[in-house]
């Protein structure tokens, strides 16, 4: 471990089941967010959620205690909007999402509507405010409009609460799957997109870029797809069976990534 944090300067951290779980900020948080700043290294929050808005995670970590600011952010929202504008730029979106997520893709110049036969593109994301008429409408225009394209935020099964799971993204995919057969270009983790937008917003390299995360299969597997470190956390989701079945291997596993901390304090401040 002792060699991974001397090599790290960019730590890309997930944040449900990593920094927090729900709205309880884990005790260790504070202090290695901190020590990474000492250290002269930087850290991002990275998330696949795309229920909330970069603004919306300001405030969630205000309430927290943690002081951040929109530049700390990388979500899979901020890559769908990259993603859209640099493949299908201009297209009329149909959002099934929050409307958190429909104002981020309006404020990077998309326009969002309700109308099928005006839908040029079709955006899934984790839709707190989901409705059965969404479902419908989406199951409408990817059968009658074969070719439009299909972008989800992300692949998650399951968002972690206090109590359990609830359905993430990838479980509405999977039975709008079952609906319509047709299956979704996923942009968020575990695709290379997030960390390597950050690597090249931010100047590191990959041997400086480590993604600590809970989930093997987005967050470990979109470091290794994007060649830098993967450190897990069983914090969250997974567990060492899952860690055992999983063919994705991460660099560091950890009880929690408060583990890191001793390792920071040893270096010198910058």
């Amino acid at each position: 471990m002792e060699s991974i944090v001397k090599k790290t300067k960019l730590y890309l951290f997930d944040m449900d089941g990593t920094l927090y779980l729900g709205n309880r900020l884990y005790s260790f948080t504070k202090e290695l967010l901190s020590e990474i700043r000492r250290t002269g290294g930087k850290y991002l929050f990275m998330t696949n959620n795309s229920s909330k808005s970069v603004a919306d995670y300001v405030k969630k970590l205000e309430k927290l205690g943690i002081d951040a600011t929109t530049d700390d952010f990388l979500t899979s929202s901020q890559a769908t909007a990259y993603y859209l504008n640099q493949n299908h730029p201009g297209k009329k979106l149909y959002v099934c999402g929050t409307r958190s997520l429909v104002a981020e893709l309006e404020s990077e110049g998309f326009s969002v509507t309700t109308d099928i036969d005006e839908t040029e593109c079709v955006v899934m994301g984790f839709d707190t405010e989901l409705t059965f008429q969404k479902l419908w409408d989406v199951s409408k225009i990817l059968l009658t409009k074969k070719d439009i394209p299909y972008i989800a935020t992300n692949p998650d099964l399951v968002c972690p609460t206090e109590f359990g799971s609830v359905p993430d993204c990838g479980s509405i995919c999977y039975g709008i799957k079952n609906a319509t057969g047709r299956e979704p270009i996923v942009i968020g983790k575990p695709s290379a997109l997030m960390p390597t937008l950050a690597m090249e917003r931010w100047g590191y390299s990959k041997e400086e870029t480590a993604v600590i995360g809970d989930r093997i299969y987005t967050d470990i597997r979109s470091g290794l797809n994007a060649g830098v470190t993967g450190i897990l956390v069983l914090s969250g989701e997974s567990t060492l069976q899952t860690l055992e079945a999983s063919p994705d291997k991460p660099h560091l596993v950890l009880q929690d990534a408060g583990e890191l901390l001793p390792y920071l304090r040893q270096l010198p401040t910058v």
